[in-house]
């Protein structure tokens, strides 16, 4: 039923809710649409010269620019760095946009655009184009970023989200809601006896040892905006299969979950930016487990849940008590904007 709203963008769709879905479904695909921005993955994946590669935009506009485990300029550098591993593919070039607000302190830019440098290295890759433009003054929000990236695929590797099959099992590389409860508890002024620390991180050498391991992975996803939430609901939707998790299995940190629980918040539903999904075959699970276990980023890797054949694009989460609930994905007012 239509509302009072549905003719103006609200903040609600920068969620990566129900909202986001259906301003792109309803107005941003349509004109645009071709067969590779049809398949909605993580990076688009194209051929040239005979080089299989993947390509990726994103934008950051996150408050505060600086929070606990990282700023903007590292969160730019590994979100678009963690689109392209997740396609199976090497980061190798990444562009960069700087939208300037006018009074942003020198000091600031040069630490984060050293934060930056930083991440491209940790990530092997190298930022080799860019653009800069300045705004007036509360035209913006001290900085935006937009960063492109461009790598190589592994060839024979394909981690599309319509890859599930029923009898897969449903792993994470590590805790839930780390960096989405990381930002809000900055911007928000919440204290806790432990500090809230972002996850955010490059992706790169954690998978590149997974397919070391486990060349055959269906899929990869890093549940970012909207959380596992979203990315299953893409994943249920895509493979028209049922994905079922187990809230006993489920990484949350104590910290996390009292902060989520002092906001309203469901951690299934908080964005990471340091952790990935991983769908495989039942029988790889072991030897997937053991290579993420293996890095430093993936010590807290496990299963959370499988895959099922019915009901088909629904998303259930077996609770603590032995009941089964479906987990809805947010509309988008309840997800704050933290990337």
């Amino acid at each position: 039923m239509a509302t009072p709203h549905d003719d103006v963008i609200l903040m609600s769709h920068g969620g990566g809710g129900r909202r986001t879905q259906q301003l792109l479904r309803d107005h941003i695909f349509p004109p645009l649409d071709n067969p590779i921005l049809r398949q909605l993955d993580d990076s688009a994946c194209v051929t040239i010269g005979g080089a299989e590669l993947a390509f990726t935009t994103d934008s950051y506009v996150i408050r505060p620019l600086f929070f606990p485990g990282g700023d903007i300029g590292r969160l730019a550098i590994c979100g678009t760095v963690n689109d392209l591993v997740m396609q199976g593919a090497r980061p190798l070039y990444l562009t960069l946009g700087l939208i300037l607000e006018e009074g942003l302190r020198m000091d600031d830019l040069d630490r984060i655009m050293q934060s930056m440098a930083e991440a491209a290295r940790e990530a092997g890759v190298q930022i080799v184009a860019g653009d800069t433009k300045v705004v007036e003054h509360s035209a913006g929000n001290g900085l935006f970023v937009n960063t492109s990236g461009l790598g190589q695929r592994r060839p024979g590797i394909s981690t599309h989200v319509a890859n599930a099959r029923p009898g897969d099992v449903v792993l994470v590389t590590g805790t839930l809601g780390d960096h989405g409860m990381a930002v809000l508890s900055q911007r928000e002024g919440l204290r806790f006896q432990t500090t809230l620390v972002s996850d955010v991180a490059p992706l790169t050498g954690l998978v590149s040892g997974l397919f070391k391991a486990v060349p055959g992975i269906h899929v990869l996803r890093d549940p970012t905006r909207g959380g596992v939430a979203a990315a299953l609901h893409d994943v249920a939707t895509a493979a028209q299969v049922c994905v079922k998790l187990d809230e006993t299995a489920l990484p949350v940190r104590p910290e996390v979950r009292g902060a989520c629980g002092l906001l309203g918040l469901d951690p299934l539903t908080v964005a990471n930016e340091g952790k990935a999904l991983v769908i495989c075959a039942a029988g790889d699970e072991a030897r997937a487990l053991a290579a993420l276990r293996s890095h430093p980023l993936g010590g807290d890797a496990c299963r959370i849940g499988e895959v099922c054949a019915a009901p088909a694009g629904r998303v259930l989460l077996r609770t603590r008590i032995g009941g089964e609930r479906l987990v809805e994905l947010p509309l988008g007012d309840d997800l704050p904007r933290i990337c």
